[in-house]
């Protein structure tokens, strides 16, 4: 949910250290493919102010709303997110928040991923023990190392920047790997 978000940042990072976006978003891939966080790496190479959020700018992901939609009629929905306050109200906004039964923000509860404890009080508040539970995500770090801890069945989305992220152990191995949250869909479909 953060592509135009993405590039936004990208522009103003370019902007505000006077160098083209295309070598800045060359910058960032490779930094990511290298496993780092890119722009925060760049915006401290380049000292520079952090761009603000900019919730305005999210979008779903296209298959997003059916995915949800068609989950929700056979599975409890969660979302564990590190995002800035109002998450439920922007879910709201995108029309998705009626097929998502638990909303976890890192703003409204202190914690972020990786951070174990935000996975615990999202199991606990959905009176759901972990091996019960599966962790969609697309990062590698935040989402698929700390559930594969808590012994949460793991799906990763191989979308946005942490698609270059490349798996050297087992503790960053997902249990399933997919393209987009159509293959998810089918995951559920076929093997849940």
């Amino acid at each position: 949910m953060k592509k135009n978000l993405f590039f936004h940042r990208l522009h103003e990072i370019a902007e505000a250290v006077n160098e083209p976006f295309e070598i800045i978003q060359d910058k960032v891939l490779q930094l990511y493919k290298e496993k780092k966080k890119g722009e925060r790496v760049l915006i401290k190479e380049y000292g520079i102010e952090r761009p603000r959020w900019r919730s305005e700018d999210e979008e779903l992901f296209p298959e997003s709303y059916e995915c949800l939609e068609r989950l929700s009629k056979k599975y409890k929905i969660g979302v564990i997110a590190n995002q800035n306050p109002g998450t439920a109200s922007r879910l709201e906004k995108h029309g998705v928040l009626r097929f998502i039964d638990l909303v976890i923000a890192s703003a409204e509860e202190g914690l972020e991923k990786p951070d174990r404890r935000i996975f615990e009080l999202a199991l606990s508040r959905a009176h759901c023990k972990p091996e019960n539970a599966v962790m969609i995500g697309d990062r590698v770090d935040n989402d698929i190392i700390p559930a594969k801890k808590l012994g949460m069945k793991t799906v990763r989305v191989k979308q946005g920047m942490w698609k270059y992220w490349e798996v050297l152990s087992e503790s960053e191995q997902a249990d399933y790997e997919v393209d987009d949250l159509s293959a998810v869909l089918e995951l559920f479909e076929e093997e849940m």
